[in-house]
């Protein structure tokens, strides 16, 4: 969106013009908004001129009128202040400008004929540019898998140090969260979003009988959704079921998900206590205005705050699905205009952080190596005991051995000592009987632990991964630019 296009003198959304791609915004414009009421009014027209109810001449000025650049937001305002109803201020501005035509639109339908039915193809683009983001984040994740599959490091549980793993299976992680996104997504948009039909004020498609008679209210509603290319729901009240709603934004508040969890490791790992990556930093970028030397995690901070409100939208949808009540009440109405587009917007600058900091990922082996170095070895010990009991060890006097020399260990490092725990188990006269120091530290050697995440690795992207990027090839590259 152009600066110029919006003035700065009033209350601005961050989505207007912060957050969310140019595409996205697009899509949730009040433009492409009625843009869409204007599609389906003519395909509703359409219809209906086959059926009799028009003539050639009324369809062909509505036809016309329908063009997007005769749309006229401002003068639609201006009559929605008197009359206190948006789509019928727009339905007689576009009337004025459909000319013998004009008294024939919206003939038979209500309001939410056009409005559910204009949101559900508005989602139905939205979900499948979120689609081609989540592609291109998949794609990201698969590289630093394959680049970091042999990258041994620490394993953190509640945030302790616990055993070896790999930096290619924990990316590998990172990447089945996305995966099913994915599939959630897919299964959204194919399954669960459909647009209301043509059924009037109540769902029973009442007037639609009477204007064509009994019997025929259905092939008209199935010849404008076919033209619009949107399945529908066969029963409705005045609107489609709001739980669609709920499926929806619990599907972006899933990718929401991914992205948090994401940024929440990357900001851990990016503390000098870690150490161990960072995310991309431009080279004039500025972490603080009081600390020159800063270098935070803006970015990652950005993604997490973000998915943070997605997560409290489904609470609304949930709401609205369940105090609908009977046929329809309007309580709806304006926290959907408010909740589900700055839900997609929120998720679309989400994934768009979220492939450039997979891409630009920085990570510092010499810390990584550091980390393992220091805390490492405790997870030989059970190998350790594995062998002495091969040796004629008792298993139970073993495990208090260890835990006591490992707790030794422990306190030393503390005090800022190396970890002595390799020299303490030599050093015990019971362990020393049995295995020579190169074989205690052979046994303690972090690397000897990773059990199978290279195979888990290579199965992942083998049966998971690239079956998608293949199936969504054309999908990938398609990127938005993060400009915050």
């Amino acid at each position: 969106m152009k600066e110029d296009s919006f003035s700065y003198d009033t209350f601005l959304s961050p989505f207007t013009w912060r957050y969310g791609s140019k595409e996205m915004r697009n899509l949730f414009s009040e433009r492409g908004r009625r843009t869409s009421w204007r599609a389906i009014w003519l395909e509703l027209a359409r219809a209906e001129e086959q059926a009799g109810l028009l003539s050639k001449e009324e369809l062909a000025g509505i036809s016309a009128g329908a063009a997007e650049k005769n749309i006229d937001i401002a003068k639609a305002h201006e009559l929605e202040r008197k009359i206190r109803h948006d789509l019928m201020a727009e339905l007689r501005v576009f009337a004025e400008q459909a000319g013998k035509g004009g008294g024939k639109l919206h003939l038979g339908a209500t309001s939410m004929d056009i409005e559910d039915n204009a949101d559900a193809l508005i989602f139905r683009n939205a979900l499948g540019l979120l689609l081609t983001r989540l592609v291109n984040c998949l794609e990201a994740a698969k590289e630093k898998i394959v680049k970091y599959e042999r990258t041994v490091c620490m394993a953190w549980t509640h945030l302790q140090p616990a055993e070896p793993t790999t930096l290619g299976y924990r990316f590998a992680n990172y990447a089945q969260d996305i995966l099913v996104d994915i599939e959630f997504l897919e299964m959204v948009r194919d399954h669960f979003l459909k647009g209301k039909g043509m059924k009037g004020a109540v769902g029973t498609s009442a007037s639609f009988e009477k204007l064509l008679g009994k019997g025929r209210a259905k092939a008209l509603e199935e010849k404008v959704m076919e033209s619009l290319g949107l399945d529908y729901f066969d029963v409705s009240t005045q609107t489609y079921p709001r739980k669609v709603d709920f499926l929806l934004l619990a599907c972006l508040t899933s990718i929401a998900a991914s992205c948090h969890k994401f940024g929440l490791d990357l900001r851990v790992l990016q503390s000098p206590a870690f150490g161990e990556m960072s995310e991309p930093m431009e080279e004039l970028q500025v972490g603080s205005s009081a600390m020159p030397f800063k270098k935070n995690p803006v970015a990652a901070e950005r993604m997490c705050s973000l998915a943070r409100l997605v997560a409290a939208f489904p609470s609304v949808a949930f709401m609205n699905a369940a105090n609908s009540i009977l046929e329809r009440t309007l309580d709806d109405s304006a926290n959907r205009r408010v909740a589900i587009p700055e839900a997609f917007l929120a998720v679309d600058e989400c994934l768009m952080i979220y492939e450039r900091l997979m891409r630009g990922l920085r990570v510092y082996p010499v810390m990584v190596e550091k980390n393992l170095e220091k805390f490492g070895p405790f997870a030989g010990t059970e190998a350790v005991m594995m062998k002495m009991v091969e040796e004629g060890g008792d298993r139970q006097q073993l495990h208090e051995l260890i835990r006591v020399e490992s707790f030794a260990a422990w306190e030393e490092m503390m005090k800022g000592k190396p970890n002595p725990l390799a020299e303490l188990l030599s050093r015990n006269a019971e362990i020393a009987a049995k295995l020579k120091p190169a074989e205690v530290r052979q046994l303690l050697d972090p690397r000897h632990h990773t059990g199978d995440a290279r195979e888990r690795c290579a199965a992942l992207v083998r049966d998971a991964i690239d079956p998608v990027l293949s199936r969504h090839s054309k999908r990938v590259g398609i990127r938005g630019k993060v400009e915050y």
